[in-house]
């Protein structure tokens, strides 16, 4: 096993762990908006003007971002660095 593909995997295995944390510490959503568009109900509080504000949409954004870098570790784990090794074996 070569060294990239250890740090790789500790890189994903971290991420993984991170991303459950994440999702376990996200409060669950309410339906309260889809019942008030289905039955005409305006719902205006100040929770809903300062949404992006909040606390669970921090979460909510760095669970994103984490599920987006644990994918790009992956795919160069998997793609990038094998067929940029095999570019350099065969030069030589």
């Amino acid at each position: 096993m070569e060294i990239y593909e250890i740090i790789c995997g500790a890189i994903v295995l971290l991420l993984a762990l991170l991303v459950i944390i994440l999702c376990l510490m996200q409060d669950d959503k309410a339906q309260d908006s889809m019942t008030s568009a289905l039955g005409g109900g305006f719902n205006e509080s100040f929770y809903g003007q300062n949404e992006g504000n909040t606390r669970e949409a921090a979460l909510a954004k760095l669970t994103k971002i984490l599920g987006i870098i644990a994918f790009v570790v992956i795919v160069a784990m998997n793609v990038i660095i094998p067929w940029i090794m095999t570019f350099f074996q065969s030069a030589e």
